[in-house]
């Protein structure tokens, strides 16, 4: 038996070039503000014109073209032309993100960053998301997304390697407009949305913003489907010309019955005397199964200004989500047969709440040469979860994998249930310095400090596991603002995640950590509509998670990723968009073995065009081509796949749009990846909608 008192305390061993650049950057930190405040004040009028302005990357208004890290954003223009249905459908036109890798799955959102894991933020503060207990942003909800590309822990806490997608929900609006949108589509899919927005006084200083939406569409698995409702308003004030107010409020209930995309490696990527399992097969039980989920969401922006210099910034959310998960899963096959297979069983039943504060102090000075910004802020993040839980590994009789019939297993009983509580608490302390030279050189310093205490108590056997744990985080970085928009960069960033769940014999895993190195270099000529990004990375996790046999998770030691990542977003014409990107990724375990599911190779294009005169004025064509990669498992190689999107809207009559968009034009069957199973990609999607805007 283990120690209930689980203390971990993390000093790693540093290279010198490591020490140098975290001296140098303690030195910035210490040196930029009063550099900056020994010079002369100018006007605010000295700032220069940013093109893309992004709040993810460093939580202050810096244009991204200026920033050095690597930050892509997707609008809501995009979100409606390409429909994104679920948010990890947001980045498949963008580098260094992998989507899809797990098929069709209804239970969550699922990105690789990078080769990692990531954490999703909405409107900057965390999501919570902890074992099957899954917090999921409703798109049609958003304005915009942004994935910040590696380790993020620096300004957010708590963080996998990966990097975070911060999804900002949409806000009242100054001007009143509202949208009815109506959507059809294969396998029964049924949408209604509603959005509205406008002042509520006659001087504009109340506004106000509700959108809500109902959905219905059967999963891309036999016997599978879902359904979705969901309410959010939103309310700003002008308190002063000093003070703003935005209240954010959501409400939204999932029903669905799981679409478990997993396979066996027998029957897809492997031959088999039978032939190869259809993609629609389910191994799941369809009167037993279900994911219920209710979250609902309140929290508010506060923004202040204090004086010309400073002003205040604060975020507060709470969250609560319920849920009711059962989940029958295939398992492994049966000892000498060639058609059965034994299943497992998922089965979750209770909720979490939490509640996310973050505050910020941010200063900006000018000078004749410089413009500095320092901000301070301080974090604190809670997190309860009280539920029965069960983890079966043997479900039900064995079932004939390529004629699975139903019904053959005994409900969960009470006795097999764990009464499960986890209490997580984190403060985080965090300072950046973000110092510009003569519209030549922008330098950036930050560091953070973070207390994470956990809890995880077995109420059924009255055993706990505690983890304490203190971690400091660095990051730093440097750019040239070049000629012509050509912007080079260089950067080091840390993570920190601790974790809330336990191994197989109890234990709670290991906080997980991660370093990156990245240079890279942003391109934006004034005379261009557009950008240019490319960037290479050297990115490390230590006390990495993996799968092992039969769906249990192991704590083992590094995991590394290197590769290359190009980005471009522009007009050629008028009329004509492209948007390109590749990625090149080298994931690998310990020991130099390739990581599964991460191809090295990733390509896209899409490119829009849109008739503005003529008899055709008003249509838009778009189409796109999405080329993954092979990946492997073991010994297997999962082969590459090329898929085909399209889409065709029209404008008539001033306020009226018709749309078409089809995923998977071919209707290519194809095996998206495999780690201990195997993952069939998603069929062929076709939605058409019809919106009127008001």
């Amino acid at each position: 038996m283990h120690s209930p008192l689980h203390h971990s305390q993390h000093h790693l061993q540093l290279s010198p070039l490591t020490v140098a650049v975290r001296y140098g950057l303690t030195l910035s930190l210490l040196c930029a503000p009063q550099l900056a405040m020994a010079q002369d004040e100018q006007a605010a009028s000295t700032e220069a014109d940013p093109m893309v302005v992004t709040a993810t990357a460093l939580k202050v208004n810096a244009p991204t073209i200026e920033t050095p890290r690597a930050v892509s954003t997707v609008g809501r223009e995009e979100l409606d032309e390409r429909n994104v249905q679920s948010l990890d459908e947001t980045f498949r036109y963008r580098s260094g993100v992998l989507s899809g890798h797990y098929g069709a799955d209804n239970d969550t959102d699922w990105f690789k960053v990078r080769g990692f894991d990531q954490a999703t933020y909405q409107d900057g503060l965390r999501i919570y998301r902890t074992g099957y207990y899954q917090w999921l942003p409703e798109p049609y909800g958003l304005q915009s997304v942004d994935v910040f590309k590696g380790p993020a822990s620096i300004l957010y806490g708590e963080a996998p390697a990966g990097g975070l997608v911060n999804a900002v929900s949409k806000r009242p609006t100054a001007e009143r407009r509202g949208e009815v949108n109506l959507q059809v589509g294969n396998r029964h899919h049924r949408q209604l949305g509603i959005d509205t927005s406008g002042p509520l006084t006659e001087t504009g200083d109340v506004r106000y913003r509700v959108v809500g939406m109902a959905k219905q569409r059967d999963g891309d698995l036999d016997n599978t489907e879902s359904e979705r409702y969901y309410f959010a308003p939103s309310l700003e004030v002008d308190v002063s010309d000093d003070t703003s107010m935005t209240f954010l409020a959501s409400v939204q209930k999932d029903d669905a019955v799981p679409t478990n995309p997993f396979k066996l490696t027998y029957g897809t990527v492997e031959d088999t005397p039978f032939g190869k399992v259809d993609p629609q097969t389910s191994y799941g039980e369809p009167d037993y199964d279900t994911n219920e989920r209710t979250q609902a969401s309140l929290g508010y922006e506060l923004r202040h200004r204090l004086n010309d210099t400073w002003r205040f910034e604060q975020n507060l959310r709470y969250s609560h989500l319920d849920l009711k998960l059962r989940s029958t899963y295939i398992s492994a096959r049966q000892a000498g047969s060639e058609r059965l297979a034994s299943r497992g069983l998922v089965y979750r039943d209770g909720d979490i709440e939490s509640w996310m504060l973050d505050n910020r102090l941010i200063g900006t000075w000018y000078g004749d040469r410089t413009e500095n910004t320092l901000m301070i802020g301080l974090g604190y993040q809670d997190l309860g979860l009280e539920g029965q839980e069960a983890d079966l590994f043997s479900f039900g009789d064995p079932i004939d994998i390529f004629d699975p019939q139903y019904g053959n297993y005994t409900p969960v009983s009470g006795d097999q249930l764990t009464e499960r509580e986890i209490d997580k608490r984190q403060t985080g302390l965090y300072l950046q310095d973000q110092l510009r030279i003569d519209d030549r050189w922008v330098l950036l310093g930050s560091v953070r400090y973070d207390q994470a205490k956990t809890d995880n108590f077995n109420r059924t056997d009255g055993t706990t596991q505690r983890a304490d744990d203190d971690q400091v985080s660095w990051s730093g970085g440097v750019m040239y603002l070049g000629d012509h928009g050509i912007n080079p960069y260089l950067s080091y960033t840390e993570s920190f995640e601790p974790q809330a769940s336990a191994d197989s014999n109890g234990r709670l895993y290991e906080p997980l950590e991660g370093e990156q190195w990245e240079a890279g270099v942003k391109v934006a000529p004034r005379s261009w509509d557009g950008y240019v990004t490319a960037a290479v990375f050297d990115l490390e996790q230590r006390n990495s998670l993996v799968t092992t046999g039969g769906g249990r998770q192991e704590q083992v030691g590094k995991q590394r990723s290197k590769g290359f990542e190009l980005e471009s977003v522009g007009y050629l014409t008028d009329q004509l968009q492209l948007t390109t990107a590749y990625t090149y990724t080298d994931a690998q375990r310990e020991g130099d073995e390739r990581k599964s599911l991460i191809p090295r190779h990733q390509a896209s294009a899409w490119l829009d065009y849109r008739f503005q005169e003529g008899a055709m004025a008003g249509l838009k064509l778009g189409g796109g081509v999405r080329y993954v990669g092979e990946s492997v498992y073991d010994q297997i190689t999962v082969p590459d796949y090329t898929l085909v999107d399209a889409m065709a809207s029209y404008d008539f009559a001033d306020s009226w749009r018709a749309q078409v968009n089809v995923n998977n034009v071919t209707d290519k069957e194809y095996t998206a990846s495999c780690d201990y199973w195997c993952y069939y990609g998603e069929s062929r999607s076709v939605i058409g909608s019809l919106s009127y805007r008001f």
